[in-house]
């Protein structure tokens, strides 16, 4: 299981085969959303991972691990070999470099919501787009308005000033997934990267952010056919991997 901020995933494995996965709003009750989501799920082993790990711990008696370990765990489970993840959440966004299928360092960015779902997701309501459809505007701009701040408060107020302005509300979106993009380029430049590169979390579903990311790395990504799901299935491996030692 996977509580995040915004989001729960969770992912029933037997053995190495998965069997079913959830994803459910966290809402202000994540334990009895968490609950809600595994009705008629029996399992014999459960692992936590997310924000909400700490508190899955106290209340289903489980155990947990780090993101970092989670999310590095199902990448290579999908991608065997895979050398980088980057996995932009809904309250962070991380940078994570493997290497023999071990987290060999990571970069984190946890202090704001700079970068994150929640600023997609402050912005495209800011500039009136659904937050599906807010990449494919963006995508679709002809040019780039420059966004100076990634603070989001600063970032939403100098958006409203530019609509005020009359800039194009499609060039408006595209600058401020060039922001999203140069905040990742900067994390892995710290971490360093390879040639495959897994881009995981909820916003590896905009074709703006992936279109931005490919050219800019010169790289293709590989992204999970449902990629809000791989910190659960991290999870899971590790809950298998105890089962078998046991």
């Amino acid at each position: 299981m996977d509580i995040g901020s915004r989001t729960i995933k969770c992912v029933l494995l037997n053995g190495h085969s998965m069997i079913d996965y959830r994803i459910a709003d966290t809402g202000t009750d994540p334990i009895g959303n968490a609950r809600r989501m595994m009705n008629g799920l029996n399992h014999d082993t459960l692992f936590a991972t997310g924000y909400g790990r700490h508190l899955a711990r106290e209340f289903f008696n489980c155990s947990i691990l780090t993101e970092i370990k989670a999310f590095a765990q199902g990448s290579v489970f999908y991608y065997p070999g895979c050398q980088t993840v980057i996995d932009i959440g809904g309250q962070d966004c991380k940078v994570i470099r493997i290497a023999n299928d071990r987290v060999e360092d990571f970069e984190m960015n946890d202090r704001c919501a700079a970068g994150t779902g929640k600023f997609l997701e402050v912005m495209a309501h800011t500039l009136g787009y659904p937050i599906d459809k807010f990449g494919v505007e963006a995508l679709a701009a002809t040019d780039t308005v420059t966004i100076n701040s990634m603070c989001t408060v600063f970032a939403e107020s100098e958006v409203i000033s530019l609509i005020a302005r009359g800039e194009n509300p499609p060039s408006i979106a595209r600058g401020l997934h060039q922001s999203i993009v140069n905040r990742i380029m900067a994390m892995l430049g710290k971490t360093g990267y390879g040639d495959m590169i897994v881009f995981a979390g909820g916003a590896a579903k905009n074709s703006c952010l992936v279109d931005m990311l490919e050219k800019k790395l010169s790289k293709k990504l590989y992204i999970p056919e449902e990629p809000q799901i791989i910190g659960a299935l991290g999870a899971a491996l590790s809950s298998n991997n105890k089962k078998e030692e046991g």
